[in-house]
């Protein structure tokens, strides 16, 4: 396993790493929609947040050697599931070949944040 880490994502908040590449893989953990070049939040509404998510996420599979197209799987967290609709306004932006997908609303996330996406994606 190698330990996967970019600067143009935020650095992880805990005892985690921002992906692990195993064999073919790369497992991200979950991306927030902190921007990497200041440290703060990215907007406070649904739409600002979820792009600089996809952006984070961006950064750490190009950083594993991968991208968003080879993602294979994809693990949502909404904090509020009435941001739905707006939220895949964004991710279909990104994820054009429709990887699987869960999408789960959750009671609260870090730094109560919007939303939160974590991939796994072939290298």
């Amino acid at each position: 396993m190698e330990e996967i880490h970019t600067h143009s994502a935020p650095e992880a908040i805990g005892p985690y790493s921002q992906a692990i590449r195993s064999g073919n893989l790369v497992f991200t953990s979950g991306q927030i929609p902190i921007s990497p070049a200041t440290g703060e939040l990215a907007g406070d509404d649904i739409l600002s947040q979820a792009e600089q998510v996809m952006k984070n996420i961006q950064a750490v599979l190009s950083a594993a050697g991968s991208g968003l197209e080879r993602a294979v799987k994809t693990t949502c967290f909404l904090a509020d599931m009435s941001d739905f609709a707006q939220f895949n306004q964004v991710y279909a932006k990104y994820f054009t070949q429709k990887p699987a997908r869960s999408c789960v609303a959750v009671k609260e996330l870090p730094k109560r944040v919007l939303c939160e996406v974590e991939v796994i994606a072939e290298v």
